[in-house]
């Protein structure tokens, strides 16, 4: 019965569709947004093409070689102070492996207990969504019906709610119908011709 009970709280569970929702409703957000950053590029776009043009590709040459050069020397000395700082004991490095195996582990927790922190902020901004949708649509729908019936009411109209139908798990068998025993013919009677 676990099963069944646990198909019965998936399917009834609006969390999902609200995400859903939600990561709708933030998407559209979004992309009224992309106008503005189109907008922006365009205008920027003739300043950086100048300043790429005017740029002296042996001066670039020169600053990526001294940045190659400082980063060779930085990565030098940090591989030397860390070989320099390994301890070659192996109480301790194994002491550090399971260190790095519980932080690992501790991070792991930190990122699912985020994921589901940021699932349930879309979800509740998606009930939100769904919410102000349906409000939306109430005041249509009353402006639609004031529309057909102008003398009524706009608090006269009444919405009666629909039935929840819940689908069984498992369709229950049917008996094989019973078939209706045959219908007899009638016996002919046999008659005799009158007398003359």
């Amino acid at each position: 019965m676990a099963i069944t009970d646990d198909i019965r709280k998936a399917a009834t569970d609006p969390t999902p569709l609200y995400f859903l929702a939600g990561t709708a409703d933030l998407a559209v957000q979004q992309a009224k947004k992309v106008p503005g950053l189109v907008e922006q590029i365009r205008t920027e776009a003739p300043a950086h093409i100048d300043t790429v043009k005017n740029l002296d590709p042996n001066a670039v040459q020169e600053k990526a070689s001294a940045r190659a050069k400082e980063a060779q020397e930085n990565l030098q000395t940090k591989v030397t102070e860390f070989i320099n700082s390994l301890d070659t004991d192996l109480k301790k490095l194994g002491e550090s492996a399971q260190d790095f195996a519980l932080r690992g582990v501790g991070v792991a927790a930190e990122y699912a207990v985020k994921a589901r922190e940021t699932y349930e902020k879309v979800a509740e901004h998606g009930e939100l969504t769904v919410r102000t949708w349906r409000g939306e649509a109430a005041e249509e729908i009353e402006d639609f019906a004031i529309a057909v019936e102008p003398n009524a009411e706009p608090g006269e109209i009444k919405t009666e709610p629909k039935p929840v139908v819940v689908a069984e798990a498992a369709p229950a068998k049917k008996a094989p119908a019973k078939k209706a025993p045959a219908a007899r013919k009638p016996v002919a009677k046999k008659t005799t011709p009158p007398a003359k």
